[in-house]
């Protein structure tokens, strides 16, 4: 497949927040950078002159542009650090160094030490984050310091040292800020104790944690202390806005390969995500196309040794949406909760975006195979025996049983053909009965098509459930054409799709292309059927009011109709304004006519 153009390229991008990565003619990683709006954000870059001559020879060298969709700006942010540290691309200057962004850790050790660093020691300590946010680490460890009395030494503090006095309580202690577990004044439960709630914190679950705030809080309000009672309201609102861990990186999964796969009738999308050390460092999309009718777990097990070759990747454990076969040497894990089960997601929705970006590539380069693509898909889905590329949509529209029409919009190669778009006035059915009506304009739509010789369509869609759809089929049978046509109903209320004979609807996925077509068919005839109601039924007011005024004919008539809308409109309007519309002689009979009447 041809490599898209850039303009291409820019145009299919999501409106999402992402990392987006710059490469030259030669595949060589020029830039990584991060988006709110990833569409807007590469856009601006080609729109314009840049400051710096730097930026300007960047723009020149881009060739191909790459995308990763992540669920928040924050996610964004940290993404874009790691793949600037593993990638070291040339125009990234900053974060090229070794530095990171800070953890808050939770030291495996009897005592445990709660600090900032920078750095990941596997030592079987825990860590959070990481933060983008410097003053939200700081105002978290604040909390922690005046909520839990912890020690900040780096003593050893084993039960021997202890019982050996070998510690002296520090100025910490003093000042209230430590309970001396050096000295064996505060025992290890305790400290544990506070240690979990601390834990707890650091996850998100701080609902016990803010309990203790608001005491903190009251008593300084108590004492008068305002002051403090504020600057202790301002930490917990902060503390409840806190996003306690990102998707993006989590120091418990290392080392893991993700696969996951989005299909359709032609082709099948495999995403891959490589973690290294709890970060995502690299993600690529691969396009499969489809030779047989190859199942989900067959392409992707051809994908994953593909991929695994292709980036030499040698971790032991990998990450899928379903069971799979890869042998003894790899262990299979399908995550159903938890982070990695965010991870799957991630991917499968980066999946799901390469796919979309490739269809709107597709549309504008090739509409043909689009259009070529979308009928057998809705052939498939709605289990027909030819692809519908003529569809016909019916709907009725009648207030209280008052001017009762109908409308058939059709739809050619998935698009509106708005010139074979036909309205109907109902002339055989007295009073409001949808079934009668139904039955009366199918009847005659395709007693016209066949006497005439016209094409018939592959596909019938009726607006209704069950009580439209056997009404239509009754003038479907009476001209003989059951089983040449395929005719369906859908109901409104759970987009239901009913087949003659059988009693149990069809429910398509609310975001399939199928669908889509059928409720955009139907929203047309509804909205072309019940324009051609109103008309109808101002002409029917304007008629019985205007018809009866002498001197004033059919043309005359129609003048007005479109001009005024309606009767209290006509009735209102000066003799000088309906003049502009009819000349001046009938203009007066009108207003006379009001007048004496």
């Amino acid at each position: 497949m041809q490599k898209p153009s850039l303009e291409l390229q820019i145009q299919t991008l999501p409106d999402n927040p992402g990392v987006y990565q710059y490469y030259d003619k030669d595949g060589k990683i020029l830039y990584v950078g991060k988006a709110k709006n990833l569409k807007k954000r590469v856009s601006s870059y080609f729109n314009k002159i840049h400051d710096t001559a730097k930026t300007n020879v960047l723009v020149k060298k881009i060739i191909t542009i790459r995308h990763i969709v992540v669920p928040t700006e924050t996610d964004a942010l940290l993404l874009e650090n790691n793949l600037i540290k593993t990638l070291q691309p040339r125009y990234n200057v900053l974060l090229r160094d070794d530095k990171s962004y800070p953890w808050i850790c939770i030291k495996k050790e009897p005592f445990s030490r709660i600090f900032l660093t920078r750095r990941m020691i596997k030592d079987g300590s825990e860590y959070f984050g990481p933060y983008t946010n410097f003053k939200m680490v700081y105002t978290i460890l604040d909390l922690i310091k005046e909520l839990y009395p912890l020690r900040t030494c780096n003593y050893d503090l084993s039960e021997s040292n202890i019982n050996s006095g070998k510690f002296k309580v520090c100025l910490e202690y003093h000042i209230g800020n430590c309970k001396g577990p050096c000295e064996g004044l505060e025992p290890l439960e305790e400290y544990q104790r506070q240690v979990n709630a601390i834990r707890e914190i650091l996850k998100g679950n701080f609902k016990e944690s803010l309990k203790d705030f608001r005491k903190l809080m009251n008593t300084y309000a108590q004492h008068l202390q305002f002051e403090e009672a504020q600057k202790i309201k301002e930490k917990i609102e902060v503390l409840e806005n806190y996003q306690s861990r990102s998707t993006i990186i989590n120091p418990k999964i290392t080392n893991i390969d993700v696969f996951s796969i989005v299909s359709d009738e032609s082709a099948a999308y495999v995403n891959f995500l490589q973690i290294s050390h709890g970060s995502i460092i690299r993600s690529h999309t691969l396009e499969m196309k489809k030779k047989l009718d190859e199942s989900d777990e067959e392409l992707l097990e051809l994908a994953i040794v593909e991929l695994r070759e292709r980036f030499q990747l040698l971790s032991k454990e990998i990450i899928v949406p379903f069971e799979l076969n890869l042998g003894e040497n790899i262990k299979i894990t399908v995550p159903q909760l938890g982070d990695k089960k965010q991870i799957l997601d991630l991917s499968i929705r980066n999946a799901k975006f390469y796919r979309i970006e490739q269809l709107k590539q597709l549309q504008i380069v090739d509409p043909d195979r689009h259009v070529n693509r979308i009928m057998a898909q809705m052939q498939k889905d709605l289990r027909l025996p030819a692809e519908p590329r003529h569809i016909e949509c019916f709907d009725n529209s009648n207030i209280q049983g008052t001017n009762p029409v109908a409308a058939c919009v059709v739809f050619k190669d998935g698009k509106p053909s708005k010139k074979d778009y036909r309205h109907f006035n109902v002339k055989t059915v007295v009073g409001p009965d949808d079934f009668a009506s139904m039955t009366e304009i199918v009847y005659r739509r395709y007693k016209r098509l066949l006497d005439e010789n016209e094409p018939l369509p592959q596909l019938i869609i009726i607006d209704g459930g069950k009580g439209q759809l056997s009404a239509a089929l009754k003038s479907i049978d009476e001209l003989g054409l059951r089983g040449k046509i395929a005719i369906i109903g859908i109901a409104k209320r759970l987009e239901e799709l009913f087949y003659p004979g059988d009693s149990i609807p069809l429910y398509l996925d609310k975001k399939s292309e199928t669908l889509k077509v059928i409720q955009q068919l139907r929203n047309e005839a509804h909205r072309f059927g019940i324009t051609f109601h109103r008309d109808k039924r101002s002409k029917a007011a304007l008629n019985s009011s205007v018809e009866s005024i002498p001197g004033i004919g059919e043309k005359t008539m129609l003048a007005l109709i479109q001009h005024f809308k309606s009767v209290k409109r006509l009735k209102l309007a000066t003799e000088k304004e309906i003049s502009d519309v009819i000349g001046v002689s009938k203009a007066k009979k009108i207003v006379d006519f009001y007048k004496n009447n």
